[in-house]
């Protein structure tokens, strides 16, 4: 166990840093963690070039490249202060406790389920009263609190509310479901009230997310309770503040919801679609939930009736048995969709998931190939894109700015760099798009 630190803020407060890897559920999560140890008043966030005292890190277990930069990440923070309190949680810490557990410097490794807890755990870790690894979650009564509402977040643009955990799915690739759970729903109630605290503060969009986005309400048995319908009491709370959806399955991209964005100006027409294949025999074999003709008529579908809709897709490369016109498949899906954002990943077996049984592995190089053809092909897609941009106005939301400039991006998420003053005006700021670079738009204030 690391001894104790001086402290580095004026009146016995102590610095943490909180070090997130993964996906949009984490960085809420994280932010969780990090508002309730401020909100202590013993700890004080971390600034660039002050070591913390304390560092969580809140690891992702997706792919075997999430669990090596997970690893890295904590031996960086044991460089930065060696005699800093290292916790490490989240799906890797679920996953592989004892791997985590094992690297020099970790103090605590604390399982899903407990992640929200680990303010409470400190004191009872600085006594030496916790084991080295808390990951069962029957020690949830000494330890449970209701989890606070989130004031907001270290951005001051975009805030992101998770409403879903888990996942019932058992895709034959994926071990997110095991490190996650079964898929429950937050209260609608708790959702709406965190979105009002967040619009109050000013934040100019708020971004639904979850494991499984989709299946909110699934798990709530009175037949009143779907994802459409919480999208609907998001979008009631009064406020200047537009709504992103996180990552959505095909079977949740439903004709409602397709109405629902095409009908209300609030909800930014962008969708991320969870594809991973558009080969129906692969789709098969990864035990989605759809097919390759479900793929394109639910995408297909959004983009006739949503104006400006912009579409990314989670794709996966070599995944096992995927003979090249399978790849070819999806690579066609990539133009054919008009998939601009493609987070390409290759297949990463995962141990104890059906598909690293398979005996048919594609080799790990052609794995690579395969990623960056679909990589290329997005880029392609992302480049047609911005040209019909060129010339027309449309309203950012101001991400980051400096000497005159700002980055931000569109309602439908396309990357903008503009000629406007930074400064504290409102988030959404209207800009005429003169020109892009293959990647990213650039623009000036409109007159």
């Amino acid at each position: 166990m690391a001894p104790a630190v001086p402290a580095r803020v004026e009146g016995g407060v102590r610095t943490v840093a909180v070090v997130t890897l993964g996906c949009k559920v984490n960085f809420y999560e994280s932010e969780q963690i990090l508002q309730s140890l401020v909100s202590s008043g013993q700890w004080a966030r971390a600034t660039d070039g002050i070591p913390g005292d304390l560092y969580v890190i809140n690891s992702c277990t997706v792919t075997r490249e999430a669990d090596r930069q997970t690893r890295q990440a904590i031996r960086r923070c044991v460089r930065e202060n060696p005699n800093a309190r290292i916790v490490v949680t989240g799906c890797y810490a679920q996953m592989d406790a004892e791997a985590c557990g094992a690297i020099d410097g970790v103090d605590l490794v604390v399982g899903n389920e407990l992640k929200l807890k680990i303010p409470r755990m400190l004191p009872r870790l600085e006594a030496g009263e916790l084991p080295r690894i808390v990951t069962e979650a029957d020690v949830d009564d000494l330890l449970g609190l209701p989890d606070p509402l989130l004031r907001g977040f270290e951005s001051r643009s975009r805030a992101f509310i998770q409403v879903q955990q888990g996942c019932d799915q058992g895709c034959t690739f994926c071990i997110i479901h095991r490190a996650r759970g079964a898929s429950r729903s937050l209260p609608a109630a708790g959702i709406v009230a965190q979105v009002s605290r967040l619009a109050d503060a000013g934040f100019g969009e708020i971004v639904l997310c979850g494991v499984d986005l989709g299946s909110w309400g699934r798990d709530i048995d009175d037949g009143a309770h779907d994802f459409v319908s919480l999208v609907r009491q998001v979008l009631a709370v009064p406020g200047d503040f537009r709504v992103r959806l996180g990552s959505l399955d095909p079977v949740h991209i439903d004709d409602a919801l397709i109405e629902l964005m095409a009908t209300e100006a609030r909800l930014c027409p962008h969708l991320h679609v969870s594809m991973q294949s558009a080969d129906t025999l692969i789709l098969k074999r990864m035990k989605r939930r759809y097919d390759r003709e479900t793929l394109y008529r639910v995408v297909d579908a959004a983009r006739d009736a949503v104006s400006d809709l912009v579409i990314g897709a989670d794709v996966m490369a070599g995944f096992p048995t995927e003979e090249p016109a399978h790849f070819r498949a999806t690579l066609d899906a990539i133009a054919d969709l008009c998939i601009a954002f493609p987070h390409v990943f290759p297949y990463s077996e995962r141990p104890g998931t059906p598909a690293a049984r398979i005996p048919r592995q594609v080799p790990h190089d052609e794995r690579a190939r395969r990623a960056a053809r679909l990589r290329e092909a997005g880029r392609a897609v992302l480049a047609r894109t911005l040209d019909g941009w060129v010339g027309r106005t449309g309203a950012i939301l101001v991400e980051t700015g400096e000497r005159g400039r700002v980055h931000g991006r569109l309602e439908n998420y396309l990357p903008v760099v503009a000629d406007v003053p930074h400064d504290d005006s409102p988030a959404w700021r209207q800009v005429l798009l003169t020109g892009h670079d293959g990647t990213v738009l650039h623009g000036e204030r409109a007159r």
